[in-house]
């Protein structure tokens, strides 16, 4: 029984639930909840067009599909959704404080280096294959 759970474990399913928990949560109670002013400021090209509380409803509806592309088994596409869903806020996030650091919020410099480099993880992440089960693994010599 123990053996045929690990081998349904899958290391990337389990980082779009983990990390598209995360996204939801974040958008409901960092951005809906109580958005910081530096958010706010470093965000103020974009929140000019698209107000804060859509925003936080984006990340709950990408952080949602995420967690639940995670769920399921031998789906790759619906696995690729996912970690489209991860990817996408996080690369709006990157790009609004990038551009918001090159004009009006200097400070913003450092969301949009961290912003960034977590969505190239993403990126990086949804182009891993789950290791093979151990019976199949090469052994090191």
């Amino acid at each position: 029984m123990w053996c045929a759970a690990a081998r349904r474990f899958s290391h990337r399913r389990a980082f779009l639930i983990v990390v598209g928990a995360g996204w939801a949560l974040y958008g409901g109670l960092g951005i809906i909840g109580n958005p910081r002013y530096g958010t706010a400021r470093g965000l103020a090209d974009v929140t000019r067009y698209v107000p804060m509380d859509a925003l936080g409803w984006m990340w709950v509806a990408c952080g949602t599909v995420a967690a639940l592309a995670g769920l399921l088994v031998n789906c790759p596409r619906v696995q690729a959704l996912g970690y489209v869903s991860l990817a996408a806020p996080a690369g709006l996030w990157a790009g609004a404080f990038a551009a918001s650091a090159a004009t009006t919020f200097p400070e913003a410099a450092g969301s949009a280096s961290g912003w960034g480099a977590f969505t190239i993880g993403v990126v990086l992440v949804s182009g891993m294959d789950d290791p093979p089960p151990l019976h199949l693994r090469k052994r090191g010599r």
